[in-house]
């Protein structure tokens, strides 16, 4: 997977390469006040999660949006990229809503770097948005455990070339329902709301790390009780109480020995978790 001809003198941050060293500050500083926000997805530009987080950051002067978002579904590619040549083709689309938006004919990969290295001429974003995902996105993936879902998610990895690229990231996932239930987005904006407003002042003066992402898992109750708590819990690397990880979650639960993010979201509580931006070797195959 190619870096696709990012170089330091793009709009990718200035980084070239993987970044920032290991923990240091993502782009941002010299006296920002709006924070410059890249929304991205793995769903789809039209999907409604990236829809909602538009519309809600949207008419917020302090706010400057840009979505650039993979053309048609790609969920379950992880942090794969089109191999070049030919140069990545993008072609102006609309939100559900109607805002304005890049539709990149590739990856969610794909499209962080067709965004760094197009659409941020002034400077690169503060942060980037991934998400909300239709579908949680938990646990880790060891030994090619194919069936712990961060290390095959687009949007997660969206989020951690992003973080390679220098630039902090969230990425953000609803929990699946049965039909016919609702996926609860309301509930999973929040939670990225939430999160963006906490770290506002340090994304502007480019202090959040960019060694790892931001990964929140926000259940879908389903009208069967309500979400128990937010948790900041580490990323599950083995599933022994054989939870359906594509499955409904339990937010009448009474389970408080949660040690991790597959534990805790299948228990009603939202989670947040780190995840390593060079996890499944992202940053690493940028550079071949």
């Amino acid at each position: 997977m190619a870096l696709l001809g990012c170089d330091s003198s793009s709009g990718s941050g200035g980084s070239g390469g993987s970044g920032g060293t290991a923990g240091s500050g993502g782009s941002g500083g010299s006296g920002d006040t709006v924070l410059r926000i890249l929304v991205t997805n793995d769903d789809g530009v039209g999907a409604p999660g990236i829809d909602a987080v538009v519309e809600a950051l949207k008419d917020d002067p302090n706010n400057e949006v840009t979505v650039c978002a993979p053309a048609e579904n790609q969920s379950g590619s992880g942090d794969m990229t089109t191999p070049t040549p030919p140069p990545l083709q993008a072609t102006e689309a609309t939100t559900a809503s109607g805002y304005p938006a890049t539709a990149v004919d590739g990856f969610p990969a794909d499209s962080v770097i067709y965004a760094l290295e197009n659409l941020f001429p002034a400077g690169p974003p503060h942060v980037v948005l991934s998400g909300i995902n239709e579908g949680q996105n938990v646990g880790a993936v060891p030994g090619g455990q194919l069936s712990l879902l961060s290390g095959i998610s687009g949007t997660v990895g969206a989020a951690k070339t992003a973080a390679c690229l220098g630039v902090p990231a969230l990425a953000s996932s609803q929990g699946d329902v049965d039909e016919p239930g609702t996926v609860d987005y309301p509930a999973g904006l929040a939670e990225v709301l939430l999160w963006l407003e906490a770290n506002r002042g340090a994304l502007l003066a480019g202090e959040v790390a960019v060694e790892n992402i931001t990964s929140v898992n926000i259940p879908s109750c389903n009208g069967d009780g309500e979400i128990r708590g937010t948790l900041e819990v580490p990323l599950a690397t083995e599933n022994p109480n054989a939870y359906l990880l594509n499955g409904p979650q339990d937010c009448t639960s009474t389970v408080d020995d949660v040690p991790n993010d597959i534990e805790a979201f299948f228990n009603g509580y939202s989670t947040i978790t780190p995840v390593p931006r060079n996890a499944e070797m992202t940053c690493d195959t940028l550079n071949q």
